[in-house]
């Protein structure tokens, strides 16, 4: 089994691509899991532990949440990515970031395309997300326009520099799909949080290729024991509220399982009984049937 150090020189400054031109890149990185074990035990030699120990206190620790020993590794990534996907990025306020400058550089000449099978269309249940997708002929027609437009913005901005323009002022029109590049420097806590967050199935599809590059291809093989706790205890797990755990005993309690709907909703939490519309209640339906409590 490869080291750690020989892990972090076979990956770092190697590209991975993610949508047509965007990329993630392992710039640094400081500690691995045995950094961890000994920032939860304050302080041990090396060899007087094994790795299976390792492993138990490392699944101990994100269990029950105890995170500061995971805020004792750090990882520096770079990437490129698109203007409007890095606006959701960037708004997890808890790394060391340096952006691309269009104030003082020329803007990155590549922007974010969409196939003509990749146009998503907006769910009507769900304001912030997609269901399904436009059929293919009618998205060609938007990915015709998509070039035009994106050419269009180009030249313009070009046109500008050419005039002398000053390049705070020449970028305005760049639209969102303009790709930037930043280093972005996180503890692996918070890298963790992000990856929850953003690898989930309801994320926006953009920044959960983004994400998901970042957890295989980088944390899984650079923190493989805190990599595979993270994916049993977080990403992969399911949380119950005590509402949830009460809707569950009262199941219990009527024998029928599978419950049927009309089972289900008779053992509803009572602060939902009178809403036409709760996403909790619907939460808490979707659970249970994950669990084959509900059909």
């Amino acid at each position: 089994m490869p080291s750690n150090s020989e892990v972090l020189e076979s990956l770092r400054w190697k590209k991975f691509p993610v949508l047509n031109d965007g990329f993630v890149t392992l710039v640094d990185c400081m500690g691995d899991d045995a950094a961890i074990v000994q920032a939860a035990r304050t302080s041990y030699g090396d060899g007087t532990r094994r790795v299976s120990d390792d492993r138990t206190l490392i699944r101990y620790l994100l269990r029950h949440r105890h995170t500061t020993p995971f805020e004792m590794a750090e990882v520096k990534l770079m990437v490129r990515v698109p203007m409007d996907c890095w606006r959701q990025w960037i708004r997890h306020r808890t790394a060391s970031v340096n952006e691309y400058s269009t104030r003082y550089s020329i803007a990155i000449d590549s922007m974010q395309t969409t196939a003509p099978d990749a146009w998503r269309i907006q769910a009507t249940s769900n304001r912030q997300g997609s269901d399904g997708f436009l059929p293919e002929d009618q998205g060609a027609g938007l990915t015709e326009l998509e070039t035009q437009f994106q050419q269009t913005a180009r030249d313009c901005y070009q046109r500008r520099l050419e005039l002398g323009i000053a390049r705070e002022q020449a970028r305005k029109d760049l639209p969102l799909s303009t790709y930037t590049e930043a280093y972005w420097k996180c503890d692996l806590h918070n890298l963790l949080h992000f990856l929850a967050l953003r690898m989930e199935s309801h994320a926006q599809e953009e920044i959960r290729k983004y994400a998901t590059v970042i957890g295989e291809e980088i944390i899984r093989p650079l923190f493989p024991l805190t990599w595979q706790a993270f994916l049993d205890y977080t990403l992969n797990a399911m949380t119950l509220t005590a509402l949830d755990s009460g809707v569950i005993a009262r199941l219990a309690r009527t024998g029928e399982i599978p419950a049927s709907e009309e089972t289900f909703l008779a053992c509803q939490d009572p602060t939902w009984a009178d809403l036409d519309r709760c996403r909790e209640r619907d939460e808490c339906r979707e659970k249970l049937q994950a669990l084959g409590l509900v059909k």
